[in-house]
């Protein structure tokens, strides 16, 4: 197994194209073609970390935070980053980050946050832009499920709750192969006609190389005929934040006890309350402060999140609350979502939850 078998699989899910521009997804430190011993999973790549993966054998860290995100022009071991860069590249672990990627998609960060409350009826808060595309192709009528079948398992086709979706429409193609070619029909040098099916699939714009690459594969065409186009469409599944319901409505203050319970967290700091029953929740781990703006206009009751300034909470309006539980409460079940994620791929292989303690806030009771 290599360190690249491994990332393959995490960008599969959450690839880095869906990063917000900001961020520094990525392989940050290590040789990705190197076999690896073990993986470390944590939400913040710290030195104690990079000892306990060293401690583990593991060669290894899948960390949610790039422990590098602006630029680094020194690197002599002044703070923790550069510390924890140098242990990093002295024992030859590598470190990965799965950043606002993996916040931006539906199934990620915030789908775990969800999860864990028990909200249905999901979707993104404020989609992401220019992640449509749709393809456009010709194929001989006896390869038409061939082909469809061959861009659907590479990941075109899904609308919402919907796989597997296309359009398809009967006509006459024309072609004539010059010198040199090889034609699957017809003949060198004479125009041929063939009952064509033209297929539409909708596919996300990261996936474009593997969808091009499934249907060169299955067409029988020495040289086929394709055509991609960007869509405005939104795409519900990529985007930030998460808006969803609960099942039963609940009070407020039961709710607020509910998400003390759940995240574990001494302390909550949240707007006053509307006296309204909960129903329609929207969350957004980490700094979510941005979509305050769109919790309002999805109408929602709730929005969990964390890393609100003062003058923020004043945005609810009281139109809803606006629960801050804290940036590392909102996201340390991510972990736990790493480690399922891989360990459904690679059940057999040694995919490890970090123990080291790495939020740096602490509360005086």
């Amino acid at each position: 197994m290599k360190i690249e078998e491994i990332i393959s699989c995490l960008e599969g899910i959450a690839n880095p194209v869906l990063q917000e521009s900001y961020d520094n997804a990525g392989l940050l430190t290590g040789d990705s073609t190197v076999a690896c011993s073990g993986v470390l999973i944590t939400l913040d790549a710290t030195q104690p970390v990079i000892s306990e993966a060293i401690e583990k054998k593991c060669n290894l860290i899948v960390a949610h935070h790039p422990i590098i995100f602006g630029g680094l022009k020194k690197i002599n071991g002044k703070n923790y980053v550069e510390k924890t860069i140098i242990s990093a590249i002295k024992n030859d672990i590598a470190i990965y980050a799965i950043h606002t990627n993996l916040d931006n998609i539906l199934q990620g960060v915030n789908g775990k946050i969800a999860d864990m409350l028990g909200l249905v009826n999901r979707s993104v808060m404020i989609s992401k832009s220019d992640t449509l595309k749709k393809l456009f192709t010709f194929v001989p009528v006896d390869y038409l499920e061939v082909v469809r079948n061959a861009i659907f398992n590479a990941g075109a086709g899904q609308i919402g709750n919907y796989t597997e979706t296309s359009f398809s429409g009967e006509g006459i193609g024309s072609f004539k192969a010059g010198s040199g070619a090889n034609p699957f029909v017809g003949e060198q040098n004479k125009r041929h006609y063939e009952k064509e099916f033209k297929i539409e699939v909708i596919f996300p714009a990261y996936k474009e190389q593997s969808v091009v690459n499934a249907l060169k594969s299955a067409h029988p065409y020495e040289e086929v005929a394709y055509d991609i186009v960007e869509l405005a469409n939104e795409y519900r599944d990529i985007g930030s934040g998460l808006k969803g319901e609960l099942v039963e409505p609940m009070n407020e203050q039961d709710f607020l006890s509910n998400i003390k319970k759940v995240f574990r967290v001494p302390v909550i700091r949240h707007t006053r309350l509307t006296g309204r029953p909960v129903k329609k929740v929207g969350v957004c781990g980490g700094a979510g402060s941005f979509l305050i703006s769109k919790a309002l206009v999805h109408n929602l009751d709730f929005y969990i999140t964390a890393d609100v300034k003062y003058h923020e909470f004043f945005d609810a309006n009281d139109r809803l609350v606006i629960a801050d539980i804290g940036h590392f409460e909102s996201e340390q079940f991510t972990v736990e979502l790493l480690y399922d994620i891989l360990r459904e791929k690679f059940p057999n292989f040694a995919v490890l939850k970090s123990g080291t303690g790495t939020n740096p806030v602490n509360y005086y009771y």
